[in-house]
């Protein structure tokens, strides 16, 4: 039951769209609730799904390649409305009877789009507009019933619709920014053409998910992995709202987190929403673990066993535990490929199955952020009441700083390590601070999305005072990024840089020299290990 969907969801056909995600997110901007489904799926598997509307996206394939994507045509029968976005355009119009072509010459980028006649989708909006093209192939010519609404100087059909059956269409992208009147033809669509209203919001979502998390439960017992990551935490605060003290946290320090943060659990979840919290201290127990090993997958992997063993030992110490929450989100479901619509799928990796359950133990999982995006978590965390400090907390590695020392881990190694990175996020959360208040978005152009400290396995020669001396250089990492899939080295003013660096070199013993690495991803990762 945990997963039962809004009364209105908007379906997103992806056909491989580099904007998959894009498109469901923009909806939910609009506070309708989305979800993105296979492009095979069947009109019968679609119609059991009830969507309120149907968006059909873009995708890199041509509608005429041996293997492209296709759709079922009966989808196109069940009465509800369409809007389709570049191969969505294209795919619709062969499906219905028209034609699709080469043009002379693609267009990828901004281009300039001029309305022909009326269009409930286009309808005030300018006449003559700035929207975002990639395409070669384009609608050569448009189905019966349907009329061409828009065009560019490169692609005659840039829109078209049969207004009289809900079918829209569009070559070019309203997802993306550079669309200039994107999200009012989104709106168009969704409130004016399908009578949706703004329900998705986070008031109605925490109701929900509570009553669906009560129905889930039961009376049974529920253990949770705390980590004090956005996932986690949100998770256990919405769950202890829906079941009190049926939930359990087991919250395994192993010693590799950042300084301050395994205080900064025991104060929120103990503290401030008096959940049952087991804190097990590892840390001699992952010193001996981790000694004389400097493999950084050995290492992982390490790491990754014990923790299971560690929080299963703990379950079974608690007692008749039937249940396992845990912090999936949208995007693990939808990079697994894991389908909950009953349909079919290719599995890439299933994440439920990552998890080690001992021979004999198996838990029921309650997953209440499967169909959330990361912001979405966040905006929960804060509508649930958690601190600002953890609900932005940035990515951090599930190993922890270990794979933030290079080579083996030692205790020296982690003081030094802790105590720098301490430094560093404190002035980039000052200078992230001071952006956010100067721009009023929390990702703007020059702000920082991920910064830490890396500490490698060599030392450096350096003068302090009057004396030699030979101690650890750290390494600063700070980069601009939305996903991590890419990501570029953080601009960062060079009185913030000189400031981190006479910080760390002033204040934390061991270490005589700060570098800042400026390698963006590709082709470095973000971590160094």
């Amino acid at each position: 039951m945990q997963n039962s969907r809004p009364t209105q969801l908007v379906a997103v056909l992806d056909f491989g769209a580099q904007y998959g995600q894009l498109i469901a997110r923009r909806v939910r901007d609009l506070q309708v609730y989305s979800e993105i489904v296979p492009c095979d799926i069947s009109a019968e598997e679609l119609g059991a799904l009830a969507p309120s509307a149907i968006i059909l996206s873009g995708g890199p394939a041509s509608v005429y390649a041996e293997d492209a994507p296709t759709m079922d045509h009966k989808i196109f029968d069940l009465g509800i409305p369409v809007f389709g976005f570049c191969y969505g355009q294209q795919i619709m119009a062969v499906t219905l009877g028209g034609a699709v072509g080469h043009t002379d010459k693609g267009e990828y980028g901004p281009a300039e789009l001029h309305r022909r006649g009326s269009s409930r989708i286009l309808d005030g909006t300018p006449q003559n507009q700035t929207v975002w093209m990639s395409h070669r192939d384009a609608v050569s010519r448009v189905p019966e019933g349907f009329a061409v609404t828009a065009s560019t100087d490169a692609c005659p059909v840039a829109a078209m619709e049969d207004a009289s059956r809900r079918l829209f269409a569009t070559q070019f992208h309203p997802e993306v920014r550079h669309t200039a009147c994107g999200m009012t033809m989104l709106e168009h669509f969704l409130f004016d053409v399908c009578g949706l209203s703004r329900t998705w919001n986070m008031d109605n979502i925490i109701e929900e998910k509570v009553a669906q998390i009560r129905e889930q439960v039961g009376a049974k017992k529920v253990i949770l992995a705390l980590s004090g990551g956005v996932d986690s935490s949100v998770v256990a605060a919405l769950v202890h709202r829906a079941i009190g003290d049926q939930l359990t946290c087991v919250f395994v320090n192993h010693g590799l987190l950042r300084k301050g943060e395994p205080e900064m659990v025991e104060e929120v979840f103990r503290g401030q929403f008096n959940v049952p919290l087991v804190h097990v201290h590892a840390e001699e127990r992952y010193g001996r673990l981790l000694a004389g090993v400097s493999d950084p997958e050995e290492k992982r992997r390490r790491i990754g066993t014990e923790f299971w063993k560690v929080f299963f030992d703990e379950a079974q110490k608690i007692g008749n535990v039937e249940m396992l929450a845990q912090g999936t989100i949208y995007p693990d479901i939808i990079e697994s490929g894991a389908r909950k619509t009953g349909g079919k799928a290719s599995t890439i990796k299933s994440h439920h199955n990552l998890i080690p359950f001992p021979e004999g133990v198996r838990f029921d999982l309650v997953e209440p952020l499967d169909h959330f995006f990361k912001d979405e978590v966040r905006e929960l965390g804060i509508a649930l009441g958690l601190p600002a400090k953890m609900v932005w907390r940035q990515p951090f590695p599930g190993p922890g700083l270990a794979i933030r020392i290079i080579g083996e881990v030692t205790a020296e190694k982690l003081a030094i390590l802790k105590d720098a990175d301490a430094i560093v996020r404190e002035e980039l959360d000052a200078y992230n601070a001071r952006l956010f208040e100067e721009t009023g978005e929390r990702n703007s152009e020059h702000s920082c999305w991920q910064y830490f400290a890396v500490l490698p396995d060599i030392r450096s020669v350096g003068v302090m005072g009057d004396e030699r001396t030979y101690r650890r250089p750290v390494i600063v990492r700070a980069v601009e990024s939305s996903d991590a899939m890419t990501a570029d080295w953080a601009k960062l003013p060079f009185e913030v840089i000189g400031r981190i660096s006479t910080r760390i070199v002033g204040e934390v013993e061991g270490v005589n020299r700060v570098v800042y690495d400026v390698t963006p991803k590709p082709p470095a990762t973000i971590e160094w290990e």
